[in-house]
């Protein structure tokens, strides 16, 4: 396992976000979405754009030398601009995304749990995220808590109540 740590994301981090929220959408080899795609479909977009709102929060994973190697952060999103995983105008939506190299190295797991215990903090109950059905992140989500509440052709949206 490799070393890494874990600190809250800054308005600084939006470019590394990006690059974050493409590695979550190219999860499978055979897609590979630019960045400028990514950014220029407003579904997509409204993960990162503006980034950092006031509430805005997440938390980003950092190898010994201080450089990024993932992040995970929530964004409230609206019913007039759902995102994928959408519930609710009161209920944040996750995005986490790790370094292709780092991942299986318990990144992901520590920035779920890191994020989650964040949101705790600020009194929020109820989470959800959006995963297609394949990717190999869908098991970590349940693992830590997370359940099905709607599923579409080959994704589900998924909801974590967060224990005081």
């Amino acid at each position: 396992m490799k070393d890494f740590g874990v600190r809250a994301a800054s308005s600084a981090d939006r470019a590394f976000l990006v690059d974050m929220l493409a590695a979550a959408v190219n999860w499978l080899p055979e897609r590979n979405w630019p960045r400028e795609q990514i950014l220029a479909d407003p579904a997509l977009a409204h993960y990162v754009t503006g980034w950092m709102r006031h509430d805005d929060f997440g938390m980003v994973a950092t190898e010994p030398a201080g450089r990024p190697v993932g992040a995970a952060w929530f964004r409230y999103l609206t019913a007039a601009d759902p995102g994928y995983g959408y519930v609710s105008d009161d209920v944040p939506e996750l995005t986490i995304g790790v370094v292709e190299t780092w991942r299986g190295q318990g990144v992901g797991r520590t920035l779920l749990r890191a994020v989650l215990n964040a949101a705790r903090d600020r009194g929020i109950r109820t989470v959800s995220l959006s995963v297609e059905r394949a990717n190999v992140a869908r098991r970590l989500y349940v693992a830590e808590g997370f359940r099905t509440v709607e599923s579409f052709e080959n994704a589900d949206t998924m909801v974590a109540e967060i224990l005081a």
